[in-house]
């Protein structure tokens, strides 16, 4: 009888070594109910990764790509294979769902866990005519870009942030967010109400990883628990339209997640939380590998089994990149909260075609419609009431709904060298303008094309270019 091995071989991809970062060979493997890649690199050996604890998902993400979305030109030209020729090269496929502008380097927070390795004296501001190139160069790729979100270091402390943001209004942007830890916010209420000016189509992302005092003091170095409040509170008054972003640790806040979803859910300004896990880039201390990983997968897990409203058929793949984020999609008023991502036609979301969910055809949905609205018509359309954030989410139809009644949860992984797999990261779409002007997937930035890794990114070009000649 012949020898079994203790895995299933599902699939096979391009890989990235986790010590040297040089493409190698994975297998995709399930083993004890999980799957990993399996890859090996000749200088630094095997390496096994985690890359989800839910075998069936993981299979059913490969049915959600959707036809693919490109830029309206190319950046750059394919020539050392993917990633090393961000960017955008003619080979990825996929456009920017979401941009990023790095306005600044500088932050008034030194973070244990930070991508950018920002701080007070780190870098510098970017200049007006800088961030308008910047802004100009996305609106090329995009024509009208969806989401544009200003970003740092902390941007809040550029001193010509106000006008930045009058920039970027007078672009042809759908929705303009800024990325911001909130301290200024908490500090400043006449800042807030500057900054409520700029809405409707304008957010918040802030910044809230915990509602507790360790788990902040281990990734941002300090208590922030008051200045997280008192920045809710300034933005609850205005009602100005906030994100909750939450970057997850295994064993540190990950049991948490059930408890800030419902803390989200009775603030009046959130319209959902992002959770992130933590990548490993940038300044990345009191974060081990091998123990404080956590899988999309697994946060999708805990959201079930904390959440008192989210189901399993309520968070599914993002079709855009349906390996690095998954989505839930909600309806809220007061206290009441109507998941709607079941309702979804996978078919039309796959075809590309934008679906809209209308109350009919679930009763349930129908009958809260009927209850919170007061509305004789419950498929009334005013498509323009409710704004999309991603490309491929559903449009919403309904008498009297609004921004304010929608509430999203997002599950975004931005994969390292640990998870790296070549065919999501053509997939990628959420994307940074580079200072030398080009569009580049976030996860690549933060492992090739940041200025401290020039070097390591020309050394690894040098040896793959004789292998492309060659062939």
């Amino acid at each position: 009888m012949h020898p079994t091995k203790n895995y299933i071989y599902y699939d096979h991809t391009t890989s990235l070594c986790n010590e040297c970062l040089f493409p190698i060979s994975a297998k995709i493997i399930f083993e004890d109910n999980k799957v990993f890649l399996s890859k090996h690199c000749p200088t630094h050996g095997h390496q096994k990764v985690l890359i989800a604890d839910d075998i069936e998902y993981y299979k059913q993400i490969r049915n959600y790509n959707k036809p693919s979305e490109y830029p309206l030109q190319p950046h750059t030209k394919t020539q050392y294979g993917c990633p090393y020729d961000c960017g955008i090269c003619p080979d990825h496929e996929q456009h920017s769902c979401l941009t990023l502008i790095e306005v600044t380097d500088r932050c008034n927070l030194t973070c244990p866990t930070c991508y950018a390795s920002s701080s007070p004296h780190y870098g510098r501001h970017r200049t007006l005519e800088e961030i308008e190139k910047m802004f100009d160069i996305i609106v090329a790729s995009e024509g009208e870009p969806d989401v544009v979100q200003i970003s740092g270091g902390e941007p809040t402390i550029h001193p010509d942030f106000f006008k930045i943001l009058d920039i970027a209004k007078r672009k042809p942007i759908k929705h303009l967010m800024v990325n911001t830890n909130g301290i200024r916010i908490a500090k400043d209420f006449e800042f807030v109400k500057r900054l409520a000016t700029y809405a409707p189509d304008f957010e918040i992302y802030l910044q809230f990883d915990s509602l507790n005092a360790h788990p902040l003091e281990v990734l941002r170095g300090e208590d922030l628990s008051v200045i997280r409040q008192k920045a809710l509170e300034h933005l609850n008054q205005l009602n100005l339209s906030t994100t909750l972003v939450v970057t997850l640790q295994k064993g540190l806040n990950d049991h948490e997640i059930g408890e800030i979803l419902d803390f989200a859910l009775g603030q009046k300004c959130v319209r959902g939380v992002t959770f992130q896990p933590t990548t490993i880039s940038g300044r990345l201390k009191h974060f081990n590998p091998a123990t404080d990983r956590l899988t999309l997968t697994e946060v999708r897990r805990k959201i079930i089994e904390q959440s008192t409203v989210f189901q399993p058929n309520d968070i599914v793949p993002v079709p855009c990149n349906p390996d690095a984020l998954a989505m839930a999609y909600a309806l809220k008023y007061q206290d009441c909260i109507q998941p709607l991502t079941h309702l979804v036609d996978p078919e039309l979301l796959l075809n590309g075609t934008k679906n809209t969910i209308v109350y009919e055809q679930d009763e349930q949905l129908q009958e809260y419609v009927y209850k919170v609205f007061s509305t004789g018509n419950a498929v009334d359309t005013i498509q323009e009431e409710f704004k999309q954030l991603l490309c491929c989410l559903p449009n919403v139809s309904g008498a009297g709904l609004k921004y304010d009644n929608l509430f999203r949860i997002i599950i975004m992984n931005f994969m390292d060298a640990y998870d790296f797999d070549v065919r999501a990261i053509k997939k990628s779409c959420v994307h940074i303008v580079s200072k030398d002007g080009k569009v580049i997937p976030f996860e690549t930035m933060n492992l090739f094309y940041r200025e401290e890794f020039k070097d390591r990114l020309e050394h690894i070009r040098s040896r793959i270019l004789p292998q492309n000649e060659n062939t």
